[in-house]
């Protein structure tokens, strides 16, 4: 899964050194750098806490901005790759379905999934504040990231009509400027649109100020002192701080826009407790669920062998009675359910308890570990018991 903020692999494995090994290999092969030097920018999870990291990627909990819905999109398209790819095996899939729906009790039980949306109405209230009427300004978006394209939704939504959209490349800047139906460039062209641009947002995360004094402050003299707004989406920065220094240059950031987007420093962490809360309860019921599925091949041998046990009794008569046979199967069900959900709720329970149970039903009843049948034998009804 690749974001603007990190690259990461999830995966299962034996050994989890091994797996971080070949993860550094193939990331510094893909990416052209050296592995030894690449190890020490990475960071490693296993077991619970990679769990835990997962459900909260996924939560869009580890994001920049808490919330923001790009992440959801970036995880799930991840996912549908990876399956394409033939890379999700049956586990790696449990995982991940647990994972969606912890972020869906979020999106739904928190208002965490509401901030990135809020912040955006805050960018368009701000740009009228500081251009009046929209309908009247020019913008330019530089596309890269969801956050810039969700406040340029909400300034189209209040009157804005004239629109630039650049990106790194010509194919890029066209498949943005089809959605809005406008022009498009590259980021050779800004040096030249600037002077003429009222509004700039940027989500492009270059790496590097886009936007700095100087070109700012070209800008702002060939414009006559007439107000821009910069609308500072990325991560890292595309708008040098120091431009808001410049008269007639106005600077909102990420965190410009949070800050007004937010009631109240408690509002936000309310969200976040709650969301943090739903985190660990869904953890919580996967690895319970995970827990009872691991008894399972040990209630399903006990079954069996009585299963065995009662045929072979019934094949010792010449003549199968269907009442007799009924009946026995009854019995036996009704004797191993109160055993068969005690081992459940055991393991379950992560108690330790659980693992010397099923090694002593095991050895009271002869019971071999990894028998071939154990699965398929017993009747529907004793397999859904």
């Amino acid at each position: 899964m690749s974001t603007c903020a990190r690259t990461e692999i999830f995966g299962l494995a034996e050994d989890g050194g091994t797996a971080r090994t070949g993860a550094i290999r193939l990331l510094s092969e893909l990416g052209g750098f050296d592995a030894e030097s690449l190890a020490g920018e990475t960071y490693f999870y296993q077991g619970e806490a990679a769990l835990t990291h997962l459900f909260r990627v996924a939560a869009s909990l580890e994001s920049p901005i808490v919330g923001e819905p790009e992440v959801t999109g970036q995880f799930r398209d991840a996912v549908r790759i990876a399956t394409a790819h033939e890379h999700v095996g049956g586990g790696l899939s449990t995982v991940i379905q647990a994972a969606n729906a912890a972020a869906k009790r979020i999106r739904s039980e928190t208002s965490i999934g509401e901030r990135s949306v809020s912040m955006a109405a805050c960018a368009s209230q701000v740009a009228r504040d500081v251009q009046g009427d929209l309908s009247r300004v020019s913008a330019v978006l530089v596309t890269g990231g969801e956050m810039g394209e969700l406040i340029v939704d909400q300034l189209r939504a209040a009157g804005l009509k004239r629109l630039i959209v650049i990106a790194r490349s010509r194919a890029r800047a066209e498949i943005g400027a089809r959605r809005y139906d406008c022009h498009f460039g590259v980021l050779d062209d800004l040096t030249d649109l600037l002077p003429d641009t009222d509004i700039v947002v940027t989500s492009l995360g270059a790496g590097r100020h886009l936007f700095d004094r100087g070109m700012a402050q070209t800008a702002l003299a060939r414009r006559r002192r007439r107000p821009m707004l910069f609308l500072d989406a990325a991560i890292p920065s595309d708008v040098d701080p120091a431009v808001n220094d410049l008269d007639g240059a106005f600077v909102y950031s990420l965190d410009d826009l949070e800050r007004i987007a937010l009631e109240g420093r408690s509002s936000r962490d309310r969200a976040a407790e709650d969301a943090e809360s739903i985190v660990g309860e869904e953890i919580e019921r996967f690895r319970r669920v995970a827990a009872e599925r691991s008894a399972t091949p040990a209630v399903t041998a006990l079954r069996a062998h009585f299963e065995r046990v009662r045929s072979d009794i019934l094949a010792e008569s010449s003549k199968v009675d269907p009442a007799l046979d009924e009946a026995t199967r009854r019995l036996v069900n009704r004797l191993l359910h109160a055993p068969s959900e005690a081992l459940r709720a055991l393991s379950a329970s992560d108690d330790p308890a659980g693992l010397r149970a099923e090694e002593l039903l095991r050895y009271l009843f002869d019971i071999e570990s990894g028998q071939p049948n154990d699965r398929d034998s017993g009747t529907e009804e004793e397999k859904k018991s």
